[in-house]
């Protein structure tokens, strides 16, 4: 872990990426602050406007006059929870820094006992585990119980609940990991590339009280994709030729033997072969062959510059109170 690590001043920052939740902030911001002033210790709430069309950003701010330790960050638009995680990263100023949900499904007095199990265990992730969720099955559960499974053996991660907002990560993690799509479900395993200890604490999942979820079916075949993004990601990303090094050896070894078998059966039994779908086939394997080298080259040198090129944002935000 090398980048943007830095001493942390405070103990804990909780990021939380907010739309369209101006019912529950007046219930959620009150007791997420009393569990946080209960733990005894320097803190900050890092609530990001994710171009919320509601109210949100208003009871923010008359909140704010109640909880002075509340920073407000406005998106000029609606850039989607993985952006606002992001930020929250960037601005974060804790050892600590846990995500979480701000429609009140996440109980911030499981906070508590999270942060005990990572400080007595020296994790540098605890995640949190709903156990008994408020969710459809088939929509919503099974899907993530598929996710999970497929993750954990690509990883060698293996969690319950991805999908679980409410983690907690040591500021090292947090600044460490690039994000975009929606791949802040899958933090923990890309986070694995850095050699994280990581631990998973059963907790609450309590019904929405007020909207509506922002999950929906287009949003799940976005997990889907970036499911297999972060699988590949994580399995070739440094090393891309020996995926495309791999299909083009294939490709064009067995192009070149079909060659060389209708080179050898013209010769011995003088048969016509221009004509024989075999000898397109050989042609188009070993063209396919060249490619795929070709890309596996292409890809090294994109990895090379990934890693040399300063990143940049995929967030703007207006401003920060």
């Amino acid at each position: 872990m090398t980048r943007h690590t830095g001493e942390a001043e405070l103990d804990v920052s909780v990021v939380l990426p907010i739309y369209n939740e101006a019912g529950n902030l007046p219930l959620f911001i009150p007791e997420l602050s009393d569990s946080l002033r209960s733990l005894g210790t320097p803190y900050e709430i890092i609530a990001i406007d994710d171009g919320s069309v509601d109210d949100s950003l208003t009871v923010l701010r008359q909140l704010k006059a109640s909880e002075p330790n509340l920073r407000i960050v406005q998106f000029r638009r609606n850039f989607g929870q993985t952006a606002a995680f992001a930020a929250g990263f960037d601005l974060a100023r804790g050892l600590c820094v846990i995500t979480m949900d701000a429609d009140g499904q996440n109980d911030p007095a499981d906070i508590a006992p999270m942060l005990q199990v990572m400080t007595e265990g020296d994790y540098d992730i605890v995640s949190g585990w709903r156990q008994e969720r408020q969710e459809p099955l088939l929509s919503r559960r099974l899907p993530s119980m598929l996710a999970n499974g497929i993750i954990g053996k690509s990883t060698g991660i293996e969690l319950h609940d991805y999908g679980c907002s409410l983690k907690i990560y040591h500021r090292d993690v947090a600044k460490n990991v690039n994000l975009y799509g929606e791949l802040h479900r899958f933090i923990p395993a890309l986070a694995s590339e850095l050699g994280v200890r990581v631990a998973e604490v059963p907790v609450n999942d309590r019904p929405r009280r007020y909207g509506r979820s922002n999950y929906n079916l287009l949003k799940t075949i976005r997990v889907v994709l970036d499911l297999l993004t972060v699988s590949f990601l994580l399995s070739y990303m440094t090393r891309p030729m020996q995926l495309f090094g791999l299909a083009g050896l294939v490709s064009g070894g067995t192009g070149f033997a079909l060659g060389i078998y209708l080179a050898v059966y013209k010769l011995v039994t003088g048969a016509d072969i221009g004509q024989r779908p075999l000898l397109s086939l050989a042609i188009l394997l070993m063209i396919l062959g060249v490619q795929f080298l070709v890309m596996g080259l292409l890809g090294e040198l994109q990895a090379r510059a990934y890693f040399e090129v300063q990143d940049k944002p995929i967030y703007v935000i207006r401003r920060e109170e």
